[in-house]
């Protein structure tokens, strides 16, 4: 029987992206366990992986704990439980992982990277391109396969050989259920509802931004841009939750557009939200 541990910094990254996969593995007789910090309080991972593992890291690459302390608990972990193959996402995560098992690899242990969009590219700040950049390469030789998924990454990825182009994998978009987002499947009475909640008249221009309130998501330029648009009817929709909820807040109401945007927290109804918006932004800074 196979065995595959799946790591992530935080639970929210195996939820949104890697359920189906794991299903996938465990359909064919392969015993599938994620690491993750939270994941042992996340009733759909537990309900989908066979053992959960809770790895106390941080999302800073800077902070020494990732360091020091996680990878003797990430080598207890494959020691014991004896993986054949562990895959890795998300940057801390993943090079953390990596530098961990480092030594592992002769025993047969393959370690696989999934690079969710490169925290260097085209257009970002030097210092981060390089400090990342730096960090990838340096991780590459402790890597068997780099799966990436868009073409800028797949050209990054063979441009500064962070592997052997062997060993590159591309892989258009982690995937998504398309059923799930099928316009069809939304009806003018949940779209109606919806708008309804926002107080919006029929014909009201709605704007839709999804993503966690992070810097990197740009939601403050949105909104700036939002305040400039010379059409007072129009209102803005912002789905999701972060660290820069409160800030946001008090930028809306600054920019006079407060009672025009509406910040709707964590939601699973995104199909309904983009059927029912004019239009949906992404003003993401990589994405």
């Amino acid at each position: 029987m196979t065995r595959l541990l799946m790591v992530t910094t935080i639970a929210p990254t195996l939820r949104a992206f890697l359920l189906p996969y794991a299903r996938h593995f465990a359909a064919q007789g392969w015993r599938v366990d994620a690491a993750a910090k939270g994941v042992s309080s996340s009733p759909e991972c537990v309900g989908t992986f066979d053992r959960v593992w809770e790895v106390d890291w941080t999302r800073n690459p800077l902070d020494p704990r990732n360091l020091l302390r996680v990878p003797r608990t990430l080598r207890r972990l494959v020691a014991g439980e004896g993986y054949d193959i562990v895959h890795v996402h998300t940057p801390v995560a993943a090079f953390v992982t990596r530098y961990a098992l480092r030594g592992w690899r002769r025993h047969g242990l393959k370690v696989i990277y999934t690079a969710h969009g490169f925290h260097f590219y085209r257009g970002g700040r030097l210092l981060k391109n390089a400090a990342f950049l730096t960090l990838e390469k340096l991780a590459g030789p402790w890597t068997d396969y780099l799966v990436v998924i868009n073409r800028e990454d797949e050209w990054a990825a063979r441009h500064y050989r962070i592997v052997p182009p062997n060993r590159v994998c591309y892989m258009p978009g982690i995937g998504v259920d398309t059923e799930h987002y099928d316009p069809e499947q939304v009806s003018a009475a949940e779209i109606a509802q919806f708008r309804a909640t926002l107080g919006l008249a029929p014909g009201t221009p709605l704007f839709t931004l999804v993503g966690e309130f992070i810097p990197r998501k740009r939601h403050q330029d949105a909104l700036r841009a939002f305040a400039m648009l010379a059409h007072p009817q129009a209102h803005l929709a912002l789905a999701g939750d972060g660290p820069l909820q409160e800030t946001l807040h008090s930028l809306a109401a600054r920019l006079g557009i407060g009672e025009r945007v509406h910040f709707l927290g964590f939601r699973r109804d995104i199909p309904v939200l983009m059927r029912a918006s004019t239009a949906v932004l992404l003003v993401s800074e990589q994405e």
